[in-house]
């Protein structure tokens, strides 16, 4: 397992660059393997954070506000993008709009960004093989 250590100052109101990287490192020096700084503002954070610490830097993308995508982080040294439940809250608006669609419009457009069943039921059986 690898021990991911937090600082947080962006999310409860110290926005202190200087501040995030101290306390990263002094989780590197404890024996955190990888170093997490939720709420950064932007891609130039994101590049001095990584720049200043000696262990992999994890960000997460796929919540509000800017993003990145995977060639600009790794080119900013990041080394481990997460997506925490956007995956899953990405499913549930699809699965609401399509209920508000019928509910509002009686029309069935979304199935047209539905996959089959047979594409389905290969993700399901190829999970099942692992």
């Amino acid at each position: 397992f690898l021990l991911t250590a937090r600082a947080e100052n962006f999310l409860w109101g110290k926005p202190d660059i200087d501040d995030t990287i101290r306390r990263l490192q002094a989780f590197s020096k404890a024996g955190a393997d990888v170093l997490y700084a939720r709420g950064l503002p932007n891609i130039e954070a994101i590049r001095t954070v990584c720049s200043s610490v000696d262990k992999p830097v994890n960000v997460v993308m796929g919540l509000r506000g800017k993003s990145y995508s995977a060639e600009e982080l790794h080119a900013a040294g990041v080394k481990r993008i997460s997506v925490g439940g956007s995956f899953a809250r990405a499913a549930l608006g699809a699965l609401v709009r399509a209920a508000r669609e019928v509910k509002d419009h009686g029309t069935f457009g979304y199935a047209s960004d539905a996959i089959p069943d047979a594409e389905a039921s290969a993700y399901m059986e190829e999970n099942q093989r692992q």
